[in-house]
């Protein structure tokens, strides 16, 4: 197998780490000896060792001389644990081989400067597209400061959300729903719109769980959630942050607090809290990917202050027609097809009979 082929396994394994390790990156490593793999490993979970770490334990002495692939340059400061480049060293590794330099302040090139003084051979740059593509979210936080935002809906073919009067249940099949449950439960936040929680009462919680516990966001500028619904009851077991406006009456908002909601007021923007307030907040917070339901409104005010960075839409072969049914993303819109966002990446599957259509911004 050649470098290629050896890195493209290290990004499989990085996968793997996929809502278990944020706000760290996904990484997978790769120890080859004599053109045959050694020992692999991958960043498993927040706080634990590095890909690095695994793939060298798992070679053992079988390291000594041997090719390190990795996604990402080794870290080389100590954080939640040692810097990988003494591993690297340690293990007496001969050539390393990454796809992309790490942005984060305290690395940016430095770990592989350090290898080089060393005596290691480094390379970076092979397969760094297809590595920039897998960490987006992680490079979007340390270079924005705000989280990657995935846009989510099921729709009928016809792409109404829901009928002219407002009956939503359900538009999707079962597996597709499934998916969106995965979705949740390795994001950091799913974020609706007060009208959704006061059409639907849902619960936003991902079911089975999954490795992340994601806070419940809504877009509530009078802070007009019920306290009897079921994301004000639930709040002490699942974090409810409810983002308001200074025309939220105080008693409202004191009396979600006092159920465990956290509220939060931000700037209005266009007689709404503001997309651009609240992404930076979330990105302080460390929030690496927010998931946006909806309703249309919302969505399009995400799509209106450019930062819908990935959208998945959900289509059922069923028409439901309707001039005052709703549709997915509304908002101000763009004025000319040339100014949509054309996503990239696209891709689609079957489930089941719906169509699962993904892309991401370019």
């Amino acid at each position: 197998m050649n470098d290629e082929a050896h890195l493209r396994r290290a990004l499989e394994l990085a996968a793997r780490g996929r809502g278990a390790v944020e706000p760290n990156p996904m990484v997978g490593a790769v120890v080859v000896q004599g053109g045959a793999a050694v020992g692999e490993g991958w960043h498993q979970r927040y706080g634990g060792p590095h890909a690095e770490v695994h793939a060298l334990a798992a070679a053992g002495d079988a390291a000594r001389g041997a090719t390190l692939y990795v996604t990402l340059e080794p870290c080389c400061h100590h954080g939640k644990t040692p810097p990988c480049t003494d591993a690297v060293l340690a293990a007496g590794i001969r050539r390393v081989v990454c796809a992309v330099a790490d942005p984060f302040p305290q690395v940016a090139g430095r770990g592989a400067e350090l290898l080089r003084r060393a005596g290691v051979e480094v390379e970076v740059g092979l397969c760094e597209a297809e590595a920039r593509r897998l960490n987006a979210p992680y490079l979007k936080l340390l270079g924005r400061g705000r989280p990657w935002v995935i846009a989510k809906w099921a729709m009928t073919l016809d792409g109404k959300i829901a009928t002219r009067t407002g009956d939503s249940k359900w538009i999707s099949n079962e597996s597709s729903r499934h998916l969106v449950h995965e979705l949740r439960g390795r994001v950091d936040g799913v974020l609706v719109g007060v009208g959704t929680a006061l059409a639907d009462d849902p619960s936003l919680t991902a079911r089975p769980p999954g490795p992340r516990l994601a806070a419940r966001v809504v877009l509530d500028s009078e802070a007009r959630l019920p306290p009897d619904g079921r994301l004000a009851r639930t709040a002490r077991e699942a974090p409810v942050l409810v983002v308001t406006t200074e025309v939220a009456p105080a008693e409202r908002r004191d009396t979600l607090s006092s159920l465990g909601c956290e509220v939060l007021p931000v700037r209005v923007e266009g007689g709404r809290p503001s997309v651009a307030a609240l992404l930076d907040e979330l990105g302080r917070r460390r929030f690496t990917n927010l998931l946006v339901e909806g309703g249309g409104e919302v969505l399009g005010s995400f799509l209106d202050a450019g930062e819908i960075d990935e959208a998945h839409a959900y289509v059922a072969p069923k028409l439901a027609g309707g001039a005052g049914a709703r549709s997915p993303v509304l908002g101000r819109g763009v004025e000319r097809i040339a100014e949509a966002l054309a996503l990239t990446a696209l891709e689609a599957e079957t489930i089941g009979g719906d169509v699962h259509l993904w892309g991401r911004r370019p």
